[in-house]
């Protein structure tokens, strides 16, 4: 729900200049290609004993069951959740909140970023007056760094992220309980999601309905701190989202 954009693109910057200045900076290894093994032929595939026969037994037979009530004669509503919660003030404040903790991380980001290409400078211009040993070291330890760095605010960004999830949730948990409510007003048993019904007739929706009431009952909610805890780990889909940028 939240935009990560600002703060990927920091924090994909902060570490570009440092990678590229490990690579030119190292050795590579080149292999000729009259060197290079060639894969060995594929050996003939051994003939193998058929596989013995197994006959399965039968599927055992269902009994009838007891005749039970049927169940109430459907009274149908319709409600879209994603409307709901896109004109929910609650969850419009917490969404403001959460980017504006993501531009505050996304300036941190820019700062790392100038430390780290100030230390690459100063490398760079040690250079010839360092052994090739001591050179590499100095390297490896920019390299270390970044790392740290990149898991640092990837954590920082997940914390924002699990602060504003849990925000939403109590949103979602407001408006379950007053679906209930809504529908026990209109005599409902069966409310239907919006984007599964092909037709939909105004006296079916209840959507504005428990927009106006979560928003009278839940004007706003607090968004909890962004704290990075012990063995938190960052989300495929957020990490996945930020090495795209």
């Amino acid at each position: 729900m939240f935009s990560r954009s600002v703060f990927a693109a920091a924090l994909a910057a902060t570490f570009t200049a440092s990678a590229a200045f490990a690579q030119t900076s190292s050795p590579g290894y080149f292999i000729p290609p009259s060197q290079q093994q060639s894969a060995p032929a594929p050996q003939q595939q051994a003939r193998q004993a058929p596989a013995p026969q197994f006959t399965m037994p039968p599927l055992p037979n269902v009994p009838d069951l007891p005749a039970a009530p049927p169940p109430p004669t459907p009274v149908i509503g319709v409600l879209s959740v994603p409307d709901v919660l896109r004109n929910s003030t609650a969850a419009q404040k917490v969404q403001v909140e959460i980017q504006k903790r993501e531009q505050a991380l996304a300036a941190q980001a820019q700062d790392a970023r100038a430390q780290i290409n100030d230390e690459q400078q100063q490398i760079a211009a040690q250079k010839s007056a360092l052994t090739e040993a001591a050179f590499d070291a100095k390297v490896q330890d920019l390299q270390n760094q970044v790392a740290a760095t990149r898991t640092k605010f990837q954590l920082k960004n997940q914390a924002i992220q699990n602060s504003g999830q849990i925000a939403i949730h109590q949103v979602e948990l407001e408006l379950i309980a007053i679906i209930k409510k809504e529908a026990a007003a209109h005599g409902m048993n069966l409310i239907l999601q919006q984007d599964a019904v092909a037709l939909n007739f105004p006296g079916f929706d209840i959507t504005e309905e428990c927009t106006a009431e979560l928003n009278k009952l839940m004007p706003s909610v607090p968004v909890p701190p962004s704290i990075v805890t012990p063995g938190m780990t960052v989300n495929q889909d957020t990490q996945d989202g930020q090495d795209g940028q």
